[in-house]
């Protein structure tokens, strides 16, 4: 495995699109199928800073982040390459990772999301309700 990490770029948002939409209907499966739409990639990353994590020019993974408050707004890496160190490369991307801290929200359904950040030394700070569920708000802790 030889992933590379890097800034993502206009031709990489297809595939984007396409991971968003995959991994969305394969992690929430509590939401019906149809809620999802190709589009809802372009809608919520807008004004976003965002990577890529490929492997031989195939997008395997991205991370978005809202820079003005240091929000993680998504992480997703493709169900195929889960526990392979993705997530934590695209972490790593981030400016100022791992001093600055970073806070994003977690819904509380997503128990395996919940154990990657954790495992990333990010704590909870908070909680909340919205329309998608109960979720956390963590926050990193400047341990890599």
């Amino acid at each position: 495995m030889t992933i590379s990490v890097r800034p993502a770029q206009a031709g990489d948002k297809p595939a984007m699109r396409e991971l968003f939409l995959r991994s969305r209907v394969e992690t929430f499966v509590w939401h019906a199928v149809d809620s999802f739409q190709l589009e809802d990639f372009d809608v919520q990353t807008q004004g976003e800073l965002l990577w890529v994590a490929e492997d031989a020019a195939q997008i395997v993974g991205f991370i978005s982040l809202w820079k003005p408050d240091n929000f993680i707004h998504h992480v997703y890496v493709d169900r195929r390459w889960s526990g392979r160190g993705v997530g934590r490369q695209l972490l790593r991307l981030l400016p100022g990772w791992p001093e600055t801290r970073f806070q994003l929200k977690c819904l509380c359904l997503n128990e395996a999301a919940l154990a990657f950040y954790r495992s990333c030394h990010f704590v909870e700070t908070g909680s909340g309700v919205a329309s998608g569920g109960a979720y956390l708000v963590l926050e990193s802790t400047g341990v890599d």
